[in-house]
């Protein structure tokens, strides 16, 4: 899935979805987001990792769509977690308390064994 100024790249390690954003997540990108969360939703594994090492902008926008999906997925027994933010991406994510709401790694590698703690792997 990718715009021009955005892109996602998906893959799978066991029953985490990834997802890898690359670019500047906005009002004229977060569709792509929004569709990417609905197919993990309508997946029978919920449990998802946004890996952000590459994402270089985020607008209320882009935000609004993990808090748009958030009750579904944690609802279907999942989880939306994130990694590898770049310090102005975790700036707004602070700004807003997003930090509450979600759990943050510094690295994909630490995700990933939360999960694993998690799914008893």
């Amino acid at each position: 899935m990718e715009s021009p100024s955005f892109t996602i790249e998906q893959e799978h390690r066991g029953a985490v979805h990834i997802l890898g954003l690359k670019g500047y997540l906005d009002a004229s990108t977060s569709h792509i987001l929004d569709e990417a969360l609905q197919n993990i939703i309508s997946s029978s594994d919920t449990h998802t990792l946004i890996d952000c090492e590459y994402l270089t902008y985020i607008s209320s926008a882009g935000l609004g769509m993990f808090m748009k999906h958030i009750d579904a997925i944690r609802n279907a027994g999942g989880d939306i977690i994130f990694c590898s933010m770049q310090k102005p991406v975790f700036n707004v994510f602070d700004l807003l308390g997003f930090p509450i709401l979600y759990k943050i790694f510094n690295e994909q590698s630490e995700a990933l064994s939360h999960y694993s703690g998690m799914l008893g792997e």
